[in-house]
């Protein structure tokens, strides 16, 4: 028998940590090569992880709601001896052969730098080597692995002996004058939180600073209670992780909820935009009764049959138009070159509330899709970002968005352009109000729009000729077909 272990995989997109959101399998179910074992979040999107072997799930490593660092190993796998290819661990390894560690993991062949590889079949063959840590006084230096021997060797529940001079924790505090080892994620956290991280007790291996440390450290700074101190496992107990609170409560007056995630990212990405870009928001209002008529009539056309028609649609089509009549509106800005940049195409960004927060997944080049593929598009957008299964990619190169706030009833909004796109517009509820119509006081369906876009990309009359030209085709959807 070999066990097995698979890291969390690196996905490409530069990121460095996952939250695991939610376990498909349990100690003892069999698995198969390809099968969805976890889904996790990273900062962009939720994704699931396939396994990259067969076998009998042995342990896993952490629990749900646990923020994980890619490379990590999340579970172990019991197979066959010599069963796939993928060395992410060896077998069990004799006491006597190797007295402090259990699991002797096989030799990482060296590369010349990181390889971007598909999700779920670990991370690249780039070995990543921690700097030994400095023997303290009284504790026992760390072996190859980096880590302590004791706390290596309950990795698979082995029954390794424990140096006789070891403490219970490896590494209890920071040697005075030596920079505590973190990575750069839980440093930031730890700045962001406000924590000097040489107060921390580290229990990562080796000596390493966790998010869970600098999240224990945070509520014990702002708990009425003593914190309570998490004792190492023992080294013949398999470790038992530690989740981190998806709500740490600071009194019964107040509930404090960390910022991870998508939510986490987004408002990061935000803030960046606001004090970056300089928002201009115009808005317009206008009578849309013709575009509803428009939506009924599609609604019933056989062509269409299958379709989503709504005012959405409807709406993202004059967008379109409206960019083809004011092209240099879809553009960008090149802060490194000094340069703006002009698309030749569009990708259309819809803004999506979702459970884990707001994501702009975009649909690409949809100046060159019909009515009917447009449709299919917003559909699929949508109900993928419900499941919470939007990727990276599908939220990349957007050019210009459109956030539809009228679906909660509010008339309009300044919405906040998505990082790196020129322009954002904003619809309104669709209501039923007095209106001047052919010279008489009717009940039309009115709403407003708010364009929001980046002022160093778009003056003040292109800016409003684009708006214009949006409302002008929602009175007359003719237009649809006049001005394409």
């Amino acid at each position: 028998m070999t066990i097995r272990e698979f890291k969390m995989p690196d996905v490409g997109e530069g990121l460095t940590e996952a939250e695991i959101l939610k376990w498909y399998v349990q100690p003892g179910d069999t698995v198969t090569d390809g099968q969805v074992v976890c889904e996790v979040e990273t900062a962009k999107a939720a994704v699931e992880l396939p396994i990259p072997f067969d076998g009998v799930v042995h342990a896993l490593l952490f629990e749900e709601g646990v923020t994980v660092d890619v490379g990590q190993v999340i579970i172990s796998v019991e197979t066959a001896p010599g069963a796939g290819d993928a060395a992410q661990t060896a077998a069990a390894a004799p006491a006597e052969a190797a007295p402090a560690v259990a699991v002797a993991a096989e030799e990482e062949p060296a590369a010349e730098g990181r390889q971007p590889v598909l999700v779920g079949y670990g991370v690249s063959t780039a070995s990543t080597k921690r700097r030994p840590r400095k023997a303290a006084a009284g504790v026992p230096a760390a072996n190859g692995t980096g880590a302590p021997a004791p706390a290596v060797a309950a990795r698979n529940g082995s029954a390794a002996p424990a140096a006789p001079a070891a403490p219970a924790v490896a590494v209890p505090a920071q040697p005075d004058g030596e920079r505590p080892l973190a990575k750069p994620p839980v440093r930031k956290l730890a700045k962001d939180l406000g924590i000097d991280l040489a107060s921390v007790v580290p229990t990562g291996d080796g000596g390493i600073v966790t998010r869970e440390d600098v999240h224990a450290a945070a509520a014990a700074a702002i708990a009425p209670a003593p914190a309570v101190v998490v004792p190492a496992p023992a080294a013949a107990e398999a470790p038992v992780p530690v989740p981190v609170p998806q709500a740490v409560e600071a009194s019964a007056r107040e509930t404090r909820i960390p910022v991870k995630g998508v939510r986490k990212v987004t408002a990061q990405a935000m803030v960046n935009s606001a004090f970056t870009a300089p928002h201009v928001t115009e808005f317009i209002t206008l009578d849309v009764t013709r575009t509803m008529k428009l939506v009924q009539e599609l609604k019933e056309d056989p062509d269409l049959q299958g379709l989503r028609i709504n005012p959405l649609l409807l709406i993202a089509k004059a967008v379109l138009v409206a960019i083809r009549r004011n092209p240099d509106v879809n553009a960008s800005w090149d802060e490194a070159a000094q340069e703006i940049v002009l698309k030749h195409y569009v990708n259309l960004g819809i803004a999506a509330a979702t459970p884990r927060g707001l994501i702009v997944p975009n649909i690409k080049d949809a100046h060159a899709k019909t009515l009917g593929e447009l449709s299919t598009s917003l559909s699929e957008l949508v109900a993928t970002a419900r499941d919470g299964k939007t990727s990276p990619a599908d939220m990349q190169n957007g050019t210009i968005t459109i956030t539809n706030v009228g679906v909660f009833g509010v008339d309009t909004g300044t919405p906040i352009l998505n990082p790196g796109e020129s322009a954002i517009l904003a619809v309104g509820a669709i209501k039923l109000q007095p209106w001047v119509h052919k010279g008489k006081v009717k009940a039309r369906q009115v709403t407003t729009l708010a364009l929001s876009f980046d002022h160093r990309l778009i003056d003040g009359e292109l800016g409003s000729r684009f708006l214009a030209d949006i409302a002008a085709v929602l009175e007359h959807p003719r237009r649809l077909i006049t001005w394409s």
